[in-house]
């Protein structure tokens, strides 16, 4: 059980915020341009197994605190609000480009990319400190905690694949395309502007 306007708040925020340009869609990017998108999706892999295994942590840790706990996981709930509207706030100041290196890399062995994919997403803070603020409030106690974990994931990981393809195989093209006028800092504040309505919505809720 789980849902629907919950459900229909989390996948285009999600949605905005994987399709941003961060470490591992620039890192899939580069990727994509220098040694094929075919090898690249060990990466993806990777980073898609690490992206699974830091949301299902965050809520694991969150769980028992949800149920035994309800007036603490309360303020928890107003933290990680504020926390999301927090990255809102910064993604709409946000000036980024894309700087890729124009060398060309050695020989990679599809080990040495999964691991690059799984390490970026286990070893990245930020993951770890937005899984944490973003995943349990969307969580409902009043129904069983281990369907909705999985569906959340789910859709982490088909987004998170989805925009890292995109970037793989967009290449050159896309990379001019984001840096060409203010295209990133737009895609910012449309993420941003997400990032806040979610916050204040599950503030209110």
């Amino acid at each position: 059980m789980f849902d629907l306007a919950v459900l229909a708040a989390f996948i285009p925020t999600f949605f905005f915020v994987s399709i941003t340009p961060g470490m591992c869609m620039t890192l899939a990017m580069t990727l994509g341009m220098s040694i094929g998108v075919r090898k690249t999706m060990w990466m993806m892999i990777g980073e898609l197994l690490g992206v699974a295994i830091v949301a299902i942590a965050a809520v694991a840790g969150v769980a028992s605190m949800m149920l035994n706990y309800p007036t603490v996981f309360n303020g928890l709930k107003w933290l990680g609000a504020a926390y999301l509207v927090y990255i809102g706030i910064a993604m709409w100041r946000a000036k980024a480009t894309i700087q890729l290196s124009e060398q060309n890399p050695v020989k990679v062995s599809r080990q040495s990319l999964f691991s690059q994919g799984f390490i970026t997403a286990i070893a990245n803070p930020k993951g770890w400190a937005f899984m944490i603020s973003l995943l349990p409030p969307f969580i409902n106690i009043d129904y069983a905690i281990a369907p909705q974990l999985s569906i959340l994931v789910a859709i982490i990981m088909l987004s998170e694949f989805t925009c890292m393809m995109l970037y793989a195989t967009g290449g050159k093209s896309l990379r001019l395309f984001l840096n060409r006028g203010d295209n990133i800092k737009w895609m910012n504040r449309i993420a941003g502007s997400l990032m806040i309505g979610v916050g204040v919505w599950l503030a209110v809720s």
